[in-house]
This record gives structure tokens, C-alpha cells and sequence, in this order.
């Protein structure tokens, strides 16, 4: 986790964002996103992401992102670059099986977790940018917040993103 030090200053929060406060405040695929070098977007189904980012991990990381407690969603952060990783559609496929068949009975966040990481395993790796690009980019969007948090703070928008999402 030593190249992510530089990140651990942004916050991972449930729910899409129209964009991050001062302290981040964005899900992980939003963060992903300007990670990547793409400019923020809201993430609020993960079809809206670029093409470069595999659907079925990035679904994997919305739910995990979603479901977890505060806490424990910064335990994502590790993830924010290596999610732009998009393979064939057979590999998407196997990436596909791989979650469906761990995700069929409930299990705590630390497996999931680990899951994610076996899902990341298969196929492609995301071309990693250097730990000072994403501390740039992701420094660069803090810079332009005007808010100290993000929209999706306020309840009434993350219970609405809620029934909206799709499930798993």
C-alpha cells in the first residue's frame, strides 16, 4: 500500500457524486476515473464509465463501495488505478463467472475484498500511471472543488441512487 500513500488523504464515499468536495468524497470509480486520466464524471451505472474499465469489476468495486461502512470502503483506495482494465469479451466473461459464483452467499468485507483481487487476477492488468500522476490528477480536482463535500453527502440523494442501482 506504499504507493497509494499519496491518495489515503481522499475519501471514498457511498454513492455517485456530481463532484468530489475538498477531501475527495467520491465513489471509488469516480476516483478510477480521474486516476485513469479521464476528467470526473459522476458514476452512477457502470456502463457510464470509459470503455478501458472492466464492467463486471467495476460493478464489483460499486457494490463493495456501496455496502460498505466508512471505514472499511477506505480499504478500496489500493484499488483506484488498477480498475481501467478492460479484456476481451471472453476474458470479461470468466471475470464475470469468477464474482457470480463467490458473491452467491454473504460474506463479510474482507472477502470480498479478496474476491475483487482474484477478479483483478484474471486477464489484462490496468497499465498502472506513476504514483505521482494519480497524486496530480486526483490533487487537481480536490483544487477545483468549491464545496467541502460532495453532493451525495446529504442522505435523501444516496437512499434515491439506491433503489436506482442495479444489483448484482
Amino acid at each position: 500500500m506504499d504507493t497509494f500513500d499519496h491518495i489515503l488523504h481522499w475519501t471514498l464515499k457511498r454513492g455517485s457524486h456530481t463532484f468530489p468536495g475538498k477531501a475527495g468524497g467520491t465513489c471509488i470509480n469516480e476516483a478510477a476515473i480521474v486516476a485513469a486520466g479521464f476528467p470526473y464524471q459522476p458514476v452512477r451505472c457502470v456502463e457510464s464509465m470509459p470503455a478501458c474499465f472492466s464492467r463486471p469489476i467495476c460493478r464489483l468495486a460499486m457494490l463493495l463501495n456501496d455496502e460498505a461502512r466508512d471505514e472499511e470502503r477506505q480499504n478500496l483506495l489500493p484499488f483506484v488505478a488498477r480498475l481501467a482494465c478492460a479484456d476481451t469479451a471472453k476474458v470479461e466473461w470468466e471475470r464475470e463467472v469468477y464474482i457470480a459464483l463467490r458473491m452467491r452467499c454473504h460474506r463479510k468485507f474482507p472477502e470480498r475484498l479478496k474476491i475483487l483481487e482474484g477478479a483483478l487476477a484474471i486477464g489484462r492488468r490496468a497499465d498502472e500511471p506513476a504514483p505521482e500522476e494519480v497524486r496530480a490528477r486526483l490533487d487537481a480536482v480536490q483544487q477545483s472543488a468549491k464545496a467541502l463535500s460532495s453532493v451525495a453527502d446529504y442522505p435523501n440523494f444516496t437512499k434515491i441512487k439506491a433503489w436506482l442501482a442495479p444489483t448484482l
